[in-house]
């Protein structure tokens, strides 16, 4: 069986953390895991499934590592036929106005290079007031808000997961 790449970028450790989580459920046989402050972004091209982390920095900015990422995926990586989800990582009361955006920056260049979005997130239960992250009802990707939620971080986590292993098409027993 195909592994799924689970890919990250992380300053302050929130989105390591959920991502050695994440790991840690899915299992050593069916995820590989990677820090993009540590890998080389086209390692992203060896996996039909991906799902990326990324938090939201201060006015919508992607976090460090992200920014150094970002040109390969808008140049170098074909995302066709690949199934990606996406967590994003922001602060809904200090940074309302841009709330998960890098879930909605990612998801862009994801769609735009022939990828298949998957894992919508319901924008239930989140006060913001924007997000390009937000499409409609939902959010393009799993939101967390270590911040201010993190008390949800678990059970999101928990419903969200096997949602998008489903819809991936793999039998991971979680």
């Amino acid at each position: 069986m195909a592994k799924i790449g689970l890919f990250y970028g992380s300053d302050t450790g929130n989105t390591e953390n959920i991502f050695i989580k994440l790991h840690e459920i899915l299992g050593e046989d069916n995820a590989d895991l990677y820090d993009f402050g540590k890998e080389d972004p086209d390692k992203v091209s060896e996996y039909e499934y991906l799902i990326l982390g990324a938090p939201t920095w201060y006015d919508g900015e992607l976090q460090s590592d992200w920014e150094e990422v970002l040109p390969a995926f808008e140049e170098d990586i074909d995302f066709t036929g690949k199934k990606v989800a996406i967590i994003g990582l922001g602060d809904q009361w200090g940074y309302a106005e841009w709330f998960v955006d890098a879930i909605g920056r990612i998801a862009k260049i994801v769609r735009e290079k022939g990828g298949e979005l998957h894992g919508k997130w319901s924008i239930k239960g989140y006060e913001f007031d924007s997000s390009v992250g937000q499409e409609g009802d939902y959010f393009l990707g799993l939101a967390l808000d270590e911040d201010n939620q993190p008390e949800l971080t678990e059970e999101r986590l928990g419903k969200w997961l096997p949602e998008v292993i489903k819809d991936f098409g793999l039998e991971i027993n979680l």
